[in-house]
């Protein structure tokens, strides 16, 4: 295995296998025979440049948007099996928290968190309810904050709900997007440590694509980098900052790679 390989030894416990994934829309091709491993226990971030595909591999992953050509497989089953009974059934291995929460406005939070339940789960709604509310506090939200619109919710609480809603079925991989954009240093600082906390204490496999460089620092065992079609390299940060790329060397080396190696989230540099 090549330094910085974006690909685990063969006798390494991998979660989520890539290989030769191809992508595109039109006459573009997005990526280009693209290989990653993410190991299981571990929390991977992928960064990349803007256009660089960083969302469109999250979601060819898991399933809503088409692969052109490759295989992908999640704790060793083929993610593009054709026989939509075998998709479904490894749905249940994954949550997902999408940029913003992406919650439907018109349900409550609870109702929110429920629907993967009513999707995949033949429970009483009672059961249900107490469902919600246990990963509610999972996830750092009063139980008060069931019956609220998301109308009603600050920034990070959405977020927060979000992840509630991804933790639904109790899977053990998570596939977060952006989980701290738009919030403040303080409230982001937060997630972070929820994230981490998560991770700890019921083992989860994080994929977490984030711009956020104190999120990568805080939380993350290895970054994949993606450019050019492909993965370009993926470690540690320490790593990728002695990685010979332009754009790598700018992101991690640059201005804002360096103040966040030295000062804590939302201090001025």
């Amino acid at each position: 295995m090549e330094p910085l390989s974006p690909v685990l030894p063969d006798d390494a416990d991998v979660a989520v296998r890539v290989r030769g994934l191809v992508t595109g829309f039109g006459d573009r091709t997005l990526h280009d025979h693209l290989d990653l491993d993410v190991a299981r226990g571990e929390v991977l971030g992928l960064v990349g440049g803007s256009g660089s595909g960083k969302s469109v591999l999250m979601r060819t992953i898991i399933g809503l948007n088409p692969a052109r050509a490759g295989r992908i497989e999640i704790f060793g089953a083929n993610a593009l099996d054709p026989d939509p009974v075998a998709r479904r059934n490894l749905r249940r291995q994954w949550g997902v928290l999408f940029q913003e929460g992406a919650l439907f406005s018109g349900l409550t939070v609870a109702e929110n968190i429920e629907v993967p339940m009513r999707e995949f789960l033949s429970l009483p709604e009672p059961v249900m309810a107490e469902l919600a509310c246990t990963r509610l506090r999972q996830v750092g939200l009063p139980v008060d904050a069931a019956a609220k619109y998301p109308s009603e919710l600050s920034g990070g609480m959405k977020k927060r709900a979000g992840l509630a809603r991804a933790l639904a079925l109790d899977p053990p991989l998570l596939f977060l997007d952006e989980p701290t954009s738009g919030l403040d240093p303080i409230s982001a600082a937060g997630f972070d440590n929820l994230i981490r906390l998560l991770k700890d204490t019921l083992g989860l496999t994080l994929f977490l694509i984030t711009h956020d460089l104190d999120t990568l620092i805080a939380i993350c065992d290895r970054v994949a980098v993606l450019g050019d079609g492909k993965v370009l390299a993926c470690g540690t940060v320490d790593q990728l900052r002695a990685f010979d790329h332009p754009w790598v060397q700018e992101y991690f080396g640059g201005p804002r790679g360096r103040a966040a190696t030295t000062l804590p989230r939302g201090e001025a540099a």
